[in-house]
């Protein structure tokens, strides 16, 4: 309700959305979206008329973009001077438009990145395509509105005889919706528009055998599957994946460096070079050395790899995948139909609608047309009339105070051709004037039946576009430097596989616990039996070390059965005292380090409990993805992880001894392979728990250090006393086995 102030009382909420919904549908209909039929957002259409009327056409001199912007602003486009002239920009360049609607003269930015120069610098004019985009709009072709203060006129779409939407794409987010369109090639796209008018039911194959795909403006390889952007242009909505043109230059003596030559559409140079040099500065892909740019007027990336054995596809892989290389750019083809509603169109919709829009515009000029060779025969007859009885018109003229009606009642003349008759030159008044008349008579009704023809006939208004369309074929073919395809179709390799090592540079590592559960890694592969010179905290002191490579990734057992993988190349330098193992995995507390070692490809571990029972496990299914690393041992009671011992090549038993020195050999085929649970018993014990376990192969024996400082070792080579079957009890150890009831593993 409204009272005496004339404040409106309304619900906040639906006050709201209506006000909302008004902004969406301004923001859709006259912001960003396309129009099918000449595929122009207001703004561009505003700008390329102001130019027509400004008279900046190809041949004539540019003008400052400050002039086209101020008259834009002033009577057409009541927005931001910078909106304007950004939009300005974009259509002069090269590398943003397949085929650019305006010719600039200065500073308009570059594929880096780069800012245009203000509008006060640069200078314009239209290109050729503006010129057919907008022919025929004097022919009453077109609608046309009053501009936003009503002081002049604008059409309300350009004829289009540039196909526009297709061939340039558009982009932009409106309220709930976006559109994406990419461009494509104006030869293929009238191929394909033939086609569809020689036959409205052609096939979408048939219409993608002569337009296969978008045409960037600065090139590339499409790799997206051919079924996948037949679907996307199917249903209007799907994605393309572009990728960057490379090849490899020799350099000779075995060396080479890689090129790039063409970047994928929308990327900024400056950007992309930017991505390479952090991934070298970050050793996050250490088989690249450096990357250049070398470009001019044409772009010239060189990447130089780290070695000449460096494979070359794997490198452009690497990158594809970690840089903008490779982008996949949005299929939405969502545009705005003659109605003035949004709609998502398929490509032989899109085309219809170009088409239909075309035949509507040939219709209408031809009608324009007849109207004024109508005009234009209704002032012949009048002058062939008065060539015929000159001497009579000249009396009349001469003698009557009012001689228009008098020539009108004489010779049955219309108000416009006495009016003209009068108008006439005295020159004109001669023989061959009046031949020239009778010509141009015979001319203009053989066009005006011609014009009748087309306009009652739907055939020779398709022969007309058809016609048309050859000669965009002829002026954008090809064999012409704007019309030649820029961009290629192309396989992306499968068969390629990126690992991890190709991203981390291979160096060797001496992997160093302590007792507290600190950890490192020092460069090279130290003397692991001359490592006393270490510094820890105080109270620690050197539980393991072992031998790495900063590919490798470390296995981490925990007495509680749970195993964690750290990457050897993220681990603390060994400098300091390192980190505590915490910080990189969720370690629990109170639990102890059982065993730490790389993972190797086809490693088999043999994991034991303290209660006896036990599995073997597959190294490489052990490993973990998360700081929770992977529960692998479930444990009852107060058993523990006591023993992770990698099976040796060969091996094809196990030797495990109690605390009780009670000692059991048997087949190690008869452990399962498990990734996960308690296991199966290994050894029975009355009293006490495992103390060690190992394996090995039958014919070598048994073998242990013989007490004191001699270095001597005793080989057990017959072991069939000990012998017997998975979850004995087995006999007492050999004479002189040592104390500590512990196998000697190899160094």
């Amino acid at each position: 309700m409204s009272d005496e102030t004339g404040i409106i009382e309304a619900p906040f909420e639906s006050a709201l959305s209506e006000r909302y919904l008004v902004y969406a549908l301004s923001t859709i209909t006259a912001r960003s979206l396309p129009d099918v039929r000449d595929g122009l957002k207001p703004v561009h259409r505003r700008l390329l008329w102001a130019m027509r009327l400004l008279k900046l056409d190809p041949a004539s001199a540019p003008k400052k973009c400050a002039r086209v912007v101020g008259d834009v602003i002033g009577k057409y486009h009541p927005h931001g001077d910078t909106a304007v002239y950004d939009a300005l920009v974009r259509l002069a360049q090269d590398f943003s438009l397949r085929y650019p609607l305006v010719e600039g003269q200065g500073n308009f930015g570059n594929i880096d990145g780069d800012n245009a120069a203000a509008m006060r610098y640069t200078e314009a004019k239209l290109t050729k395509a503006a010129i057919l985009l907008m022919e025929g709009v004097d022919d009453e072709t077109v609608g046309f509105r009053p501009t936003y203060n009503g002081e002049e006129e604008e059409p309300e779409v350009l004829p289009a005889a540039f196909p526009n939407l297709l061939a340039n794409g558009a982009t932009g987010i409106a309220v709930g919706m976006a559109t994406s369109i990419p461009p494509h090639n104006v030869a293929e796209i009238a191929a394909a528009a033939t086609l569809l008018i020689d036959d409205p039911a052609t096939s979408l194959v048939d219409l993608m055998a002569r337009m296969p795909g978008p045409d960037f403006p600065t090139g590339g390889l499409i790799v997206e599957p051919r079924d996948s952007l037949m679907e996307a242009y199917a249903t209007g909505r799907g994605a393309v994946r572009l990728r960057a043109r490379w090849e490899q230059e020799e350099l000779g003596r075995g060396t080479w460096s890689i090129v790039i030559s063409e970047i994928p559409w929308g990327v900024q140079k400056s950007r992309l070079i930017e991505q390479i040099a952090g991934l070298i500065a970050d050793r996050k892909l250490p088989i690249l050395e450096d990357v250049r740019d070398e470009s001019d007027a044409q772009i010239r990336l060189v990447l130089e790899p780290r070695s000449r054995n460096v494979d070359p596809q794997l490198l452009m892989e690497s990158l594809f995948r970690m840089t903008d290389l490779e982008t996949r750019i949005s299929i939405n083809l969502n545009v705005l139909m003659p109605d003035r509603t949004p709609r998502v169109l398929g490509l032989r919709a899109l085309l219809t609608a170009w088409l239909d829009h075309r035949q509507d515009v040939l219709v209408r000029a031809s009608r324009h047309r007849l109207a004024e060779i109508a005009g234009r025969l209704d002032l012949l007859t009048g002058y062939i009339i008065a060539y015929l009885n000159l001497d009579e018109v000249i009396r009349i003229i001469r003698e009557e105070d009012e001689p228009k009606p008098v020539l009108m009642a004489r010779f049955e003349l219309n108000d416009r051709q006495a009016e003209a008759i009068l108008n006439m030159r005295l020159r004109s008044l001669r023989k061959l004037e009046e031949m020239e008349l009778r010509r141009e008579q015979e001319r203009l009704l053989e066009e005006q039946a011609q014009l009748d023809a087309l306009v009652g006939s739907p055939a020779r208004q398709k022969t007309a576009l058809k016609k048309q369309l050859a000669a965009l074929m002829k002026d954008y073919g090809g064999g012409t430097e704007l019309g030649r395809r820029r961009t290629d179709f192309g396989e992306a390799p499968s068969s390629i596989q990126i690992s991890r090592e190709a991203m981390i540079e291979r160096e060797p590592l001496t992997v160093i616990l302590s007792q507290r559960n600190w950890i490192r890694a020092q460069k090279a592969h130290a003397d692991l039996g001359a490592l006393d010179g270490l510094k820890f905290k105080e109270g620690d002191g050197l539980a393991l070390a072992f031998h790495a490579e900063t590919v490798d990734r470390i296995l981490v057992a925990a007495s509680g059965g749970r195993f964690f993988t750290v990457s050897a190349h993220e681990l603390p330098g060994g400098r300091g005292f390192g980190e505590p193992l915490s910080l990189m995995v969720d370690f629990p507390a109170g639990e102890e380090v059982v065993a730490a070692f790389p993972v190797k490809a086809g490693q088999k571990l043999l994991l034991a409990a303290s209660d006896g029972r036990g599995f073997l496990a597959e190294a490489e299914a052990l490993q973990a993805e998360t700081r929770k690393g992977r529960q692998v041992m479930n444990l009852k009671g107060d058993a523990r992880l006591a023993i992770v011992h990698p099976v040796g090549e060969g091996h094809d038993h196990v030797a495990i001894i109690g605390e009780n020195r009670k000692l059991l050999v048997f087949p190690i085929d008869g452990l399962p392979v498990m990734a996960r649970g308690q296991g199966v018993a290994l050894q029975k014990y009355k009293d006490g728990a495992l103390s060690d376990v190992i394996t090995l192969r039958m014919e070598d024996g048994l073998s242990w250090k013989l007490g004191g400082d001699s270095g001597r070792v005793r080989t057990e080579s017959d072991l069939t006393p000990w012998r017997g079957w998975r979850a004995g009890a087995g006999r007492l150890a050999p004479q002189g086995f040592p104390k500590d009831n512990r196998f000697q593993r190899p160094s």
